[in-house]
C-alpha cells in the first residue's frame, strides 16, 4: 500500500517514517512532498486564502496518481481536503483522526498550536467533531514555539509545548491533544497527567484504514459485477 504525504515542514518526514510502524499491517510505503512554501505564504497572509488553498489542492491532486491514499500533514492547509469529497483516491488531512479521539470521551479537550494560522482551523475541527458530544474543546497557542522550530532547536521546542501541556493538565484538562505533527516529540515530555495525543501515528492509521476500506468496496462491487 502506498500513502503519499504533503508535508510543509522537511522535519516531518522522518517523523512520519518513525510513526509508520504502529500503521501496519498491511506493509505500507511513504511516499513524501514538501511543500514549506505554502506554509510560509499563509503565515504572510494571516491564514488560508483562496490563492493558498488552490495551490494546496493542485498539490494534492497531483498526489493521487499512484497512491492508495493522500495525507496532508500541514493542519494550517487541513481544510483543503474538502475538496475531494467522494475522491476515488481518499484525501485525508493528518489532524482529523486526532480530532476525533480527542473527544470521543468527553471532557475538556484543549488542542495545542504552534504556527498562529493554525489556532482557528483546528477549532473549526475539533468543534466539528465535539459537536453533540459531552466535550468541551479549546484550541491554545503555545508562545514561542513556532520561532525555536523555526530556528532549527527542536529541543527548545518540544519543551515549550511539553510545558503548555502541562500546565493544560494541571488547569483541568482531560486530554491535550498536539494540533501539529511536529509537536510529536514533545509528547514523551510531559509528566502531568495521561500523554498527550499525537497526530502522526493516528493519521497514518486512518488514511490505511480509508484505503482499505476502498479497496474492499471495490473488489466486493467486482464480485457483484461478475455474477
Amino acid at each position: 500500500m502506498r500513502i503519499a504525504c504533503l508535508h510543509t515542514a522537511a522535519s516531518n518526514l522522518a517523523v512520519f517514517d518513525g510513526a509508520l510502524q504502529p500503521a501496519g499491517p498491511p506493509p505500507v510505503e511513504l511516499c513524501h512532498e514538501l511543500r514549506a512554501d505554502l506554509l510560509a505564504e499563509a503565515e504572510r497572509a494571516g491564514g488560508l486564502t483562496g490563492a493558498i488553498r488552490g495551490a494546496t489542492v493542485a498539490a494534492l491532486d497531483r498526489l493521487r496518481a499512484g497512491a492508495d491514499a493522500v495525507l496532508l500533514t500541514c493542519s494550517t492547509l487541513g481544510p483543503s481536503v474538502e475538496a475531494f469529497a467522494g475522491s476515488p483516491t481518499p484525501v485525508l488531512r493528518v489532524d482529523e483522526a486526532l480530532a476525533r479521539e480527542a473527544v470521543r470521551g468527553g471532557g475538556r479537550v484543549v488542542a495545542l498550536c504552534a504556527v498562529e494560522t493554525t489556532l482557528a482551523p483546528t477549532l473549526a475541527l475539533f468543534r466539528r467533531h465535539a459537536a453533540g458530544s459531552a466535550a468541551e474543546v479549546e484550541a491554545r497557542l503555545v508562545p514561542r514555539a513556532w520561532d525555536a522550530f523555526r530556528a532549527g532547536d527542536l529541543a527548545g521546542y518540544h519543551a515549550l509545548v511539553a510545558a503548555a501541556a502541562d500546565r493544560a493538565l494541571q488547569e483541568g484538562a482531560t486530554r491535550v491533544a498536539l494540533a501539529q505533527a511536529s509537536m510529536a516529540g514533545a509528547a514523551r515530555l510531559v509528566r502531568s497527567g495521561p500523554a498527550p495525543l499525537t497526530s502522526p501515528a493516528a493519521g497514518l492509521r486512518a488514511a490505511v484504514a480509508a484505503a482499505m476500506d476502498l479497496a474492499g468496496g471495490r473488489t466486493a462491487a467486482g464480485r457483484m459485477a461478475g455474477g
